[in-house]
């Protein structure tokens, strides 16, 4: 490995060790001020600022996961009384999830996510820039091998992971 290979793969894990320490703290942070994890606040977000009740699809699709991961979630967020499921009334075979009241305080009392500043940063970068990073770490992930397990929403146990 030459000396520029080694600076350059110094600066990617740098970087990824920045935001994984940021994405940690986070959770951590979240967790301790409101007793939930920063995924689930995350996905309770994303129903609020939908303003009604979305599919378990169209749920992944906002926050950028696979169904399966946000099925986990969602479901821990039933049982906790914090959001509904109900079949849809325009389409009884559609499965709709939606804010409860106590889903509502709890997202309304929430700090900012980690992986809200996240999106944002990559957001703000410029298309190429994007581009390039979507494909250099689709490449590093093909490399490691891990291509084909899905990607489980950050730090939340169990969601999404192919066994």
């Amino acid at each position: 490995m030459g000396p520029h290979a080694s600076a350059d793969a110094r600066a990617v894990l740098d970087a990824i060790r920045r935001i994984v320490r940021l994405l940690r703290q986070s959770a951590r942070a979240t967790e301790r001020r409101t007793g939930m994890s920063a995924v689930q606040l995350f996905v309770l977000q994303q129903l609020r600022s939908a303003g009604g009740a979305l599919t378990p699809g169209e749920l992944a699709e906002r926050t950028l996961t696979h169904q399966s991961s946000v099925s986990v979630v969602a479901r821990r967020l039933v049982d906790g009384g914090l959001v509904k499921r109900q079949r849809s009334p325009a389409d009884g075979r559609r499965v709709e999830l939606s804010l409860t009241p106590a889903g509502r305080a709890a997202v309304r009392r929430r700090p900012r996510l980690a992986q809200e500043q996240l999106i944002s940063a990559v957001d703000r970068l410029p298309l190429a820039d994007r581009q390039a990073l979507a494909l250099g770490l689709r490449e590093l992930v093909r490399e490691l091998g891990i291509g084909g397990a899905r990607a489980p929403m950050f730090f939340e146990e169990g969601a999404g992971s192919a066994e």
